[in-house]
């Protein structure tokens, strides 16, 4: 028997497939479909009360109106001239550039600006189309006292924050324009207040330009004054030394190896011209030695160029030449030839003065050479030292040379960019209004059929959480597959719902019940070793969830198949198989339980084959000491020997003692639950009571099973005929 149980009460068969109750679980869309369909009037309910607000709510909502202004804003700053700002040209190009318009556009700095050009503070219409009153007379300082100061001040906060509270801000995406948006119930305010933050904008954005390049301008202002006195000291101190130390600068050269400035002073320049004339006068004194040094007169390189003396020695060879030839014709007294002889003697004479006075002329010559170059060696001499002086005075010089320049380079440096800057407050503005705004005609909101949408959607969400809540709360067994997940019992089987008498379709062999009770009649079969049990009791956690229907209704489907049944009311307190089967119970259980020992003339005939019953007689003052004795056991023992089957209507569990007694003496105990009845919380409590006394728990029913409840292959509306006439409407137990 307990392997023939665990077949039933296990997830497991013993072919190694899943149990067949355990496998019948609905797939989740089913099931989500189910809990629809059993809430579905609270559903439509909320839904349609939703859809109501939002439709109230639409038409009570007074009418806004949006206006927006397109402006564009470059990356690239319009330069009218060429001369750069103060601010660098790659600012625009940083990733957070948009961004950062998008922020200034919503500042409040901007909104401030608005609030000050259109003097909203003190315009009631602007608050009128925001449904609020101008605060002339201080009324949100209650009785506080305040200054007129203090009242102001709140006022122009008040609209400051009324007024960012209704501007909008879209950047159009993958471009560099941004729409500049205001909603009021006014269009002419509407409108107004978008124009005025697009040219807010843009002349906050100049004035930020010319604020920073103003500050610039008067830093500059003030290091060009301290560097203009640097300058001036600087020079001073240069000229003040240079004439002191008798520096004379000619300029500046520059290195071309070293790139460094080398001053040219008049003592350098003199000493290089001194040398040049030494170098010279020494080179002169030099070739004045040599030529004085060469031989003869006559030979001599001055003689030889020498035209007086060329001319006499040409007169002299001529007159030799004369005089030779006189000699081969005359003698020497002749006097022609004494005459040209003579002519000759003087033409010598002539020659050797001349070659004298070239002689003496290259002593002289000498003599002043040498005079000359002695003179320049001495003034070279005193030149040097004066020059080795100056170049030690000039490292002092260049000092201060240097610190004149710097000062002047600085000076000249920032003397230009301060006039840079002067005319860089001129460039063209990187943002321009493409669209101006234009007062609406038609109101942006509310939108009737946007807001029933909205409702509808939060109505389903709504519905949706409340019927997520409602099946939380209603903790019934809803699905016979949570039967075995939830208490651990194995299912038998389900029977429908059904608005007609149970125990009427019962009659009906293909009816919906009686199909459903030979389903649970052939699973029950499983249920031991020796196939149905032989004693079997069946209770359930409250009245009325089904179990006097479902302990007749077993007894009738055992009958049907040949057994001999007996049906037994054991409900002692509240009896009533006695009028089902239409007798009176004047005798019954509890007099045999009281001492009668003749049970054959209780046992009545039933109009079901093979099924006989005993009435719960009548009340004893207490059933429970009753059923604890070991009366009831004897008498199974005895009516077994009289039917195969005995069946025992038990009164419900909770808050009585005599179904756990009854179950003692029994073999098997069925557990009939009502769908979406006892929370389960119920149900497991009377378990557990029936476990405390280890009473062996059969499977469990699930009866007035609904259609829409039922899970995936549970349903029992399916056609009998080809002709598609239902043998009876989905049904369940009253």
């Amino acid at each position: 028997m307990a392997d023939r149980s665990n077949l039933i009460a296990g997830d497991i068969d013993r072919a190694g497939e899943p149990n067949m109750f355990s496998r019948l679980q609905a797939p989740l869309l089913v099931q989500y479909w189910q809990i629809v369909q059993r809430w579905k009037w609270v559903i439509a309910g909320i839904m349609a009360a939703f859809l109501l607000a939002g439709l109230i709510i639409t038409l009570l909502i007074t009418p806004k109106y949006y206006a927006s202004s397109r402006v564009e804003v470059s990356r690239e700053q319009k330069n009218v001239t060429n001369v750069e700002g103060v601010e660098s040209g790659q600012v625009g190009r940083e990733v957070e550039f948009y961004q950062t318009q998008y922020s200034l556009l919503e500042a409040r700095s901007l909104a401030e600006r608005v609030v000050r050009a259109l003097n909203l503070t003190e315009r009631d219409d602007f608050f009128a189309a925001h449904g609020e009153k101008r605060d002339a007379e201080g009324l949100f300082f209650k009785k506080k006292e305040v200054n007129e100061q203090e009242r102001a001040a709140h006022q122009f906060d008040r609209t400051v924050k009324l007024l960012q509270a209704h501007l909008g801000i879209s950047p159009i995406r993958g471009s560099s324009l941004i729409d500049v948006g205001y909603t009021s119930s006014s269009p002419q305010i509407s409108a107004e207040i978008a124009n005025a933050f697009t040219q807010e904008f843009i002349a906050q954005s100049n004035d930020r330009r010319l604020a920073s390049t103003a500050y610039a301008r008067r830093f500059l202002e003030r290091r060009l004054d301290d560097l203009r006195v640097k300058v001036e000291k600087s020079e001073r101190d240069l000229v003040n030394y240079a004439s002191a130390k008798d520096i004379v600068s000619l300029g500046r050269t520059r290195d071309t190896d070293s790139g460094s400035q080398i001053e040219r002073t008049l003592a350098a320049q003199n000493l290089v011209a001194l040398s040049e004339a030494l170098s010279q006068a020494t080179a002169d004194r030099i070739a004045a030695q040599s030529r004085l040094g060469t031989g003869a007169a006559g030979a001599s390189a001055e003689a030889l160029t020498n035209q007086a003396i060329t001319g006499l020695r040409q007169r002299r060879a001529e007159a030799a030449a004369d005089y030779a030839k006189l000699l081969t014709q005359f003698e020497p007294n002749y006097p022609p030839a004494r005459a040209l002889q003579q002519q000759v003697k003087t033409l010598d004479a002539s020659i050797a003065r001349e070659e004298a006075r070239v002689t003496s002329s290259r002593q002289a010559a000498y003599r002043d050479a040498v005079e000359r170059e002695n003179r320049l060696k001495d003034q070279v001499a005193r030149l040097g030292g004066r020059f080795d002086q100056q170049q030690r005075d000039s490292i002092q010089y260049s000092i201060y040379q240097r610190e004149a320049d710097t000062n002047r380079q600085l000076y000249d440096a920032l003397l230009q960019r301060y006039k840079e800057i002067g005319v860089a407050g001129i460039d063209a503005s990187n943002i321009a209004v493409i669209d101006a705004a234009k007062i609406p005609h038609e109101p942006s909101s509310p939108h009737l059929a946007l807001n029933l949408l909205l409702a509808l959607v939060l109505g389903a969400i709504a519905a949706t959480a409340a019927t997520a809540a409602l099946n939380q709360v209603d903790e019934g067994v809803r699905d016979p597959a949570q039967v075995n997940r939830l208490l651990q019992i194995p299912l038998l089987g389900s029977v429908p719902h059904t608005d007609q008498p149970a125990l009427e379709l019962l009659q009906e062999s293909r009816s919906p019940i009686s199909e459903a009770y030979f389903s649970i009649r052939s699973n029950l079969a499983f249920s031991s070793d020796h196939g149905v049990p032989r004693t079997l009791v069946v209770t359930s956690t409250r009245p009325s969830e089904g179990k006097t229907t479902t302990s007749i209704a077993v007894a009738a489907v055992l009958g049907r198949t040949g057994k001999k049944v007996l049906l037994i009311d054991g409900d002692m307190r509240s009896p009533s198989i006695h009028r089902v089967m239409g007798t009176v119970n004047l005798e019954g259980l509890s007099n045999i339980l009281a001492g009668e020992d003749d049970w054959q003339r209780l046992v009545h005939e039933t109009s079901m084959p093979g099924v006989s019953f005993i009435s719960s007689g009548p009340q004893p003052p207490s059933a429970a000491e009753l059923l604890s004795s070991d009366r009831m056991r004897q008498l199974l023992d005895r009516l077994l020997g009289h039917f195969e089957h005995v069946v025992v209507d038990s009164p419900p569990i909770l808050g009585l003692a005599d179904a756990p007694l009854l179950s003692r003496a029994v073999e098997g105990t069925l557990f009939v639950i009502e769908a979406n009845g006892v929370p389960v919380r119920g149900i497991q409590s009377a378990l557990t009571r029936l476990r405390a006394v280890h009473t062996p728990i059969l499977a469990a029913i699930l009866t007035k099973l609904r259609h829409n409840d039922a899970g995936y292959g549970y349903g029992y509306d399916y056609d009998y005929s080809y002709g598609g006439k239902q043998a009876g409407k989905t049904a369940g137990l009253g």
